[in-house]
Order: C-alpha cells, then structure tokens, then sequence
C-alpha cells in the first residue's frame, strides 16, 4: 500500500498560507479522484482542494480557523500499490468566492461544536427558614442583606423587614428572597414558571468573519474617522427615476438610486481628485486614481463583501445598473471572481430600507472615503413658504481626517448634493 502525500497548494497571486475554512472529509472515508477534500481561505476568496486519487484517508492535519503554510502536508491517502509514501500537489480548482457557501466553521460528517461551557438552568433552593416566613421583624429592628439583595427587594417592591433571614444573625441571602417571593401570591417570573439560561455559547471565529473583524480592526485603529451628514432632497430625482423606468427599452436594467449616486460621484470625484485614492500609511503616499472604481458593499448570508464597479467614469447609468445587478447577484450566489472583490478607490454603504436616518460606515482600509446612504422617507420640507411633503434621504459619508481635511469632506458631499437634487446635471457632459 503506498500513502499518497496532499500538500496545500500555491494558491497564486503570491499567498504564502491560507486559512483552512471547511474539511469535508474524516479520517477513514474512502474517496474518489476528484472529490473535495477541503476548502481554504486567501483574502475573501475560497479554494476548493480535490483529491488527485482515489482511496482511503489516513491521515488530516489542522482545524478549522487554523493558518496554515503553503506546502504543508495536510492529509494522507492510502492507495493500491507497493512503496512508502508519495507527495502530491493537487491542483485547485478555479478561484472563486462562495461566499454563500461559506457556513462559518461548517464540516462534513463532523459532529457541531457544542456549546463548551453551559449550565443548566434549574430552579434556586431555598435554605430551611428559621422562623415563618411573612412574620415581621420588632418595630425598629433593621434587617441584615448585602447590597444586591437590597437592590433586588427594591427592584421587586419588597419590605426587607417582612422577610426572615437564615444567615449568621439573620442575615437576608438571595434564597431567602426568592424563597419569600414564592410564598407569596402571584409571586413572580420564578413562581410563574420562567428561569433564567445561563447557558454559554463560544463560537469561532473564522473564514469571511474573521477576515471582515480583522479590516474593521484595521480600518478603526489606524483611520481617524470624520463623518459628515447631510439631507438630500431626492423628489427631483425620484420623479425622473419612476419616468425612465417606465419608457426603459427591452434588455435595459431597472435603475435604482445607486447608479444616479455612482455618477455623481464621477463627476464630484473630477473636481476633487484626492478623494478616490489609497492611503498608504507606511510608506507615507497618497495614490490618487484616474480610474474611479466604486466598491458597493453587499450583504450575503456569510457576511459582509464589497464586489467592486471598474471604471465607473466609463460607464452611463445603465451600464452601472447592469453591472451592479450582476455583481450583487455574484456576490450572493458565491460566484463572484476574486478580482470582482478587490481594486476598490471608493466605496458605497447602503442598507436600503433599513438604512436608518444617519450612519457613521467604517472607511474600507486603505480608501480614503466611504459614502453611506441612508433610508428615503417623507419627509415635512420647508420651502420658504410652508410645509410640503418631499422625499428625503440623508447621506452619512466619511472620510479619512489625516488626508482630507473637514472643509474637503463638506465640499464633495455639497455637490454630490446639488447634483442628486438637481438630477439633470448628472446628465450634463463638460
């Protein structure tokens, strides 16, 4: 029998170790050529590794969240054959981002985690009382009770000098408490049946997740945020999006804000250079694109990715729209290709209706500016004369404090405003 050596392969691009995110298979399955075996991590994107033969698994290394270096021998195969043991690089398979795929700490034929600490809830036990309970102290007798049991007789409207205490002299403990309310009627969640769970759940933190809280750690530490809010008047806007939605030609894209937005950064963009560039801290310079290439961040059932828009500043509000379905639609089912997930200048947040009156988006490391756009609703509106409905949206943008000076920030989001409220200058070419 010959033991077949998998090795964790070069997954390109420069990746020196990867994060092992699924094991599909145990010690002691039978396999076959090209089944998954396991599945790692680079960034946001997943690799399946597939078995090159098939045979009998003798042997798997690492857990699940563990980084483990290219080259290192991760399972064995035992095979038909004579000789000892032979290596085996196998060859990936296309690099993909599944992201909906990406059950966190999910294993085939592998038991759950179960919770590592938990502890029944059960009901408290009363110490033997020493005296009846109800039977009042003497008058100006003070009774005895640490301060939490204070705070939860007076929590609960409890007369402490009505309840007996069976501690070193007479002292009131919790027991007695809850015993004293199960005396009396209608005595409350305990009598009426509710526990409190003390049960502790931990859960490991790998894969996408552990990618996502390692950038936000990276963006909040290194990044002094500042955060500019404004209103949009978008009733201009909103009435034009309804009428071209409505005479669209077959095969056009339905257009939502986004790509009205996302020319309008464009444009704001050619007069404010600064703001769709990179940061890099270390090296102190600033790179500021030509290209605008607009990361939109998307929520799917495994976390949060931001598929990016290459060339915005190339394509007209259809093209946007076409091109942000399909990357969202990618971005969902797992599909999305690892270059769709990185090369981002700028980046969109958007909750849509639950996008909430104001935000303050964390800037994706190294950008320099994020742009939040937060819930359209109606709104009173003063026009100078009175009240009129309008539909309002505030838009919750921040900005990277150490290269963009506050005046800088009001300035890009002040066109950015005239433009969506004027939306025909969205249309103007200069």
């Amino acid at each position: 029998m010959v033991e077949k050596l998998i090795k964790l392969p070069d997954v390109g691009e420069g990746v020196a170790e990867a994060e092992l995110v699924e094991w599909h298979v145990n010690v002691g399955d039978l396999v076959r050529e090209d089944m998954v075996l396991a599945a790692v991590m680079t960034g946001k994107a997943t690799v399946e590794i597939p078995s090159p033969v098939d045979g009998e698994v003798t042997f798997r290394h690492g857990e699940i969240g563990d980084i483990i270096a290219t080259g290192t021998v991760i399972l064995k195969i035992r095979i038909a054959g004579e000789g000892g043991e032979t290596d085996e690089e196998p060859q990936v398979k296309p690099a993909v981002a599944p992201v909906a795929a990406l059950e966190p700490a999910s294993e085939k034929k592998v038991e759950p985690l179960k919770p590592k600490a938990e502890i029944a809830a059960s009901p408290p036990v009363a110490k033997p009382l020493s005296h009846p309970v109800g039977v009042p102290r003497a008058e100006g007798e003070k009774p005895l009770a640490p301060p939490a049991v204070r705070l939860r007789a007076k929590e609960a409207g409890i007369d402490l000098r009505q309840v007996p205490g069976t501690g070193p002299a007479g002292r009131i403990t919790h027991e007695d408490l809850d015993a004293f309310l199960n005396s009396q009627p209608g005595s409350g969640a305990i009598a009426a049946g509710l526990q409190p769970n003390k049960a502790v759940q931990e859960v490991k933190v790998v894969g996408l997740r552990r990618r996502i809280a390692e950038k936000m750690a990276l963006s909040k530490s290194r990044i002094p945020h500042i955060t500019y809010v404004e209103e949009i008047d978008m009733t201009a806007l909103e009435e034009l999006r309804t009428r071209m939605n409505g005479t669209q030609k077959p095969g056009r894209p339905k257009l939502t804000i986004l790509p009205f937005l996302m020319r309008a950064m464009v444009k704001a963009i050619g007069e404010q250079p600064g703001i769709n560039a990179l940061y890099d801290d270390e090296a102190g310079v600033i790179r500021q694109y030509g290209g605008v290439h607009i990361g939109i961040a998307a929520q799917t059932p495994s976390g949060l990715v931001v598929p990016v828009v290459k060339h915005a500043e190339a394509r007209d509000i259809f093209d946007c729209a076409r091109e942000v379905a399909r990357l969202s639609d990618a971005a969902k089912n797992g599909t999305a290709l690892r270059e769709e997930l990185s090369g981002s200048t700028i980046t969109i947040s958007s909750l849509g209706a639950m996008g909430g009156i104001v935000s303050t988006p964390v800037i994706n490391h190294p950008e320099v500016a994020i742009i939040g756009v937060n819930k359209l609703a109606v709104r009173p509106h003063w026009d100078g004369v009175q009240f009129v409905p309008r539909k309002m949206m505030n838009l919750s943008s921040s900005f990277d404090h150490r290269v963009i000076d506050g005046w800088d920030a009001a300035t890009f989001v002040q066109r950015l405003k005239a433009l969506m409220e004027t939306p025909a200058l969205i249309f103007v070419e200069e």
